[in-house]
């Protein structure tokens, strides 16, 4: 089989290709991630260098954690950097539906394509089954993985197992020996033994696609020409390789980017380092800037220039110049270079103008207003009484949390342990995240003013302010987050022992 070289790609390559077409391709399942739109960023980029098209597929398939909200989380956060798309769920595309869930029957006739070839087989091993293969594997330190239990099961058999009505999901069948070779347009050539790669389940019991599947094929009929995303789904590739072998499908150019570290060069999560679009919106970032710097993630401009657009990206890009160490995404170097847009880009009056969109918008001021007029002599009394809501809480210190019933490690337990719960809520409002906290409170057996100490000191960086409920809803969980983990951070964090021994008396609380 023959594999395009991505490592090998020039101008009169591209020229002589059909059209470039890119796709970022979001799962609706949480925040909308600024590692989504690092990604993203890097596959409009290349598309528009090439005069070609940037597509955004929403991957829905998982249809416990998938939803709407967070659908229009991800469009809402990704328009608002800039990073606007060509075709997708809310654009005409002659490709569509782009979102997975409308493509059910797409997927249903391309998996009994693979049935009738032998490609792939259905599986009718139990959760036990399963469980009991891994257990025996890992006491022999044999390989991970399914044991093709099912594989060569009769026709007459499988039939008789479904006319049972008996659940079984269908897996592909993979080499048991060699190596699957392919091209990686930073890496070269990257080989993997199939012995390292698992009969991945392609269609779930209730007759969903798992993303390796639905991804291959929404890729091909979409006609993407470059795969660009994260290095790792580098161990993947082997079985989506094989996928559009057994296809018989060209597959498309692979480029597996550098992951965003934090500044331990631990990989970018929510629990070290804020990572939500929402977050940096709602904490009054310029877009500009935030784009920019995920520019700097992995690749640099000609003479290592640090300021520059979009336009300016596209017109110096080259993809062969990405660095594969990984990217360190440091707040701070952040925070610099949006004080630069902000002081060279802006006007007093645009400065001004954005300022008070951002710090005094109508959704905001309406929730502000009724906390305010019951609590004030004078309008001077206002700024010291709600000023966190308009920028960071005053400095604290170890010694704020100072509390004649809470104990500094009960207080990081409660932190630790509401954010969990907050995290839980989809649709924040004032009355779910008053619930959720008093529920938990109730059953650490605390009183409401005893435990909601913790959160007034990290919200509002005072022991007493207006109701730190109210201050919740109005920040959101973003903001809210990020405080109450520098206040972690403060009390001197939780040790892996410790939160291993909190997240277990979490589960138990929770069931």
């Amino acid at each position: 089989m023959k594999y395009n070289t991505g490592n090998r790609i020039n101008s009169k390559d591209v020229d002589n290709m059909s059209q470039v077409r890119t796709r970022i391709a979001p799962s609706p399942t949480g925040d909308p991630h600024v590692g989504t739109a690092y990604i993203a960023l890097f596959n409009k980029c290349f598309a528009r260098q090439n005069k070609g098209k940037f597509i955004l597929r929403i991957e829905d398939t998982d249809q416990d954690r998938s939803n709407k909200k967070s659908e229009r989380d991800i469009l809402n956060a990704l328009a608002w950097m800039g990073l606007d798309w060509d075709e997708g769920p809310d654009r005409d595309g002659a490709f569509g539906p782009y979102r997975q869930s409308e493509r059910g029957e797409i997927y249903s006739s391309h998996i009994d394509l693979l049935i009738e070839r032998k490609k792939a087989f259905h599986c009718f091993c139990t959760r036990e089954r399963l469980a009991e293969v891994r257990e025996r594997q890992l006491k022999n330190k044999e390989p991970i993985g399914y044991d093709g239990h099912c594989l060569n099961l009769s026709e007459e058999e499988i039939s008789k197992n479904l006319e049972q009505g008996l659940q079984s999901v269908i897996r592909m069948v993979v080499p048991d020996e060699g190596e699957c070779r392919f091209e990686d347009g930073l890496r070269g050539e990257v080989r993997i033994n199939w012995a390292q790669i698992d009969m991945q389940v392609l269609v779930k019991s209730d007759g969903l696609p798992t993303y390796h599947f639905a991804n291959v094929v929404d890729d091909h009929l979409m006609n993407i020409s470059h795969v660009i995303r994260g290095e790792e789904w580098i161990n993947s590739t082997p079985k989506h390789v094989l996928l559009y072998e057994y296809f018989g499908w060209e597959p498309p150019m692979f480029f597996h980017m550098p992951l965003l570290r934090n500044p331990d060069k631990s990989k970018l999560s929510k629990r070290k380092n804020p990572t939500s679009i929402h977050y940096f919106r709602d904490a009054g970032y310029q877009p500009q800037s935030i784009l920019n710097y995920l520019g700097m993630m992995g690749w640099s401009m000609p003479g290592s220039r640090e300021k520059f657009s979009f336009e300016e990206m596209v017109s110096e890009f080259n993809i062969r110049r990405v660095s594969l160490g990984g990217p360190v995404f440091d707040i701070e170097k952040l925070d610099w270079l949006n004080g630069r847009y902000l002081r060279e880009d802006l006007s007093d009056h645009e400065f001004w103008e954005q300022f008070t969109d951002w710090s005094f918008s109508q959704n905001r001021i309406e929730k502000i207003v009724p906390l305010l007029r019951d609590r004030v002599e004078k309008f001077s009394d206002v700024i010291p009484l709600v000023g966190f809501l308009f920028g960071d809480p005053p400095s604290i210190s170890r010694e704020s949390f100072n509390h004649s019933f809470l104990s500094a490690t009960e207080c990081l337990e409660i932190l630790q342990l509401s954010i969990w719960e907050l995290e839980k809520i989809e649709d924040w409002q004032r009355g779910l995240v008053e619930n959720s906290l008093m529920s938990l409170a109730k059953k650490l057996n605390l009183k409401p003013k005893e435990f909601l100490f913790p959160l007034f000191v990290s919200i509002t960086g005072k022991p007493i302010s207006i109701s730190v409920i109210e201050a919740l809803a109005i920040l959101g969980l973003d903001l809210c987050r990020a405080r109450i983990r520098e206040s972690m951070a403060v009390l001197g964090g939780l040790s892996k022992k410790n939160e291993k021994a909190l997240t277990k008396k979490y589960r138990a609380m929770s069931e």
